[in-house]
């Protein structure tokens, strides 16, 4: 099993392979998240529920990355910040959801070449513009928690979004020696 999850992931690019390593990361701990829910917040888990919706889009990834490098690098991005937004509506701004953008914004600035910048700084636009949505076109959250099961809440999407963002950043600290200098999104030689 752990060879067919390897060889899915597997991606020449080393881009295109840390793209594929957090997506699955994510659909692997997807599941959990109504656990964390019901040990670190509350026993009312069904808002955690909608986090599944975003599931198959974060598992086609590498599908994607196979057919097209750049739709997979941007469906993980449009997973990352369609997920903050189902579950910022979820939950309400009280939950600290947003927190998740971080990553996402990590991903847009770290995941495209120099020359698809167009696509980096825009997929860091859209993650600003998400956080920036106000909560009223959301609508309401589907339970309104108690104030201290929000802060807990605030609390384990921040150590979540805080992980992902340290992985992120190892899997890329990993793949520096493969990842070519022309082509870094903020590197100015030759632009």
């Amino acid at each position: 099993m752990a060879a067919m999850i390897g060889g899915y992931a597997a991606h020449p690019d080393p881009r295109g392979a840390v793209a594929n390593a957090v997506a699955l990361v994510i659909v692997s701990n997807q599941p959990f998240y109504p656990l964390y829910v019901y040990w670190a917040v509350s026993p009312v888990v069904a808002p955690s529920y909608l986090t599944f919706l975003s599931t198959p889009f974060f598992a086609a990834v590498p599908a994607a990355m196979r057919r097209n490098p750049l739709s997979g690098r941007a469906l993980l991005l449009a997973a990352g910040i369609g997920n903050t937004l189902l579950c910022r509506a979820a939950f309400g701004p009280g939950s600290g959801v947003e927190v998740f953008l971080f990553p996402c914004l990590m991903l847009a600035l770290m995941l495209f070449r120099r020359s698809e910048r167009v696509f980096a700084f825009g997929s860091a636009a859209l993650a600003y513009l998400a956080y920036l949505l106000p909560t009223s076109l959301l609508g309401a959250p589907s339970h309104l928690y108690e104030p201290v099961e929000y802060a807990a809440l605030q609390r384990l999407n921040f150590l979540s979004a805080a992980s992902l963002t340290v992985l992120i950043g190892w899997l890329f600290c990993r793949s520096l020696d493969r990842i070519s200098r022309g082509d870094e999104t903020g590197d100015a030689r030759g632009a």
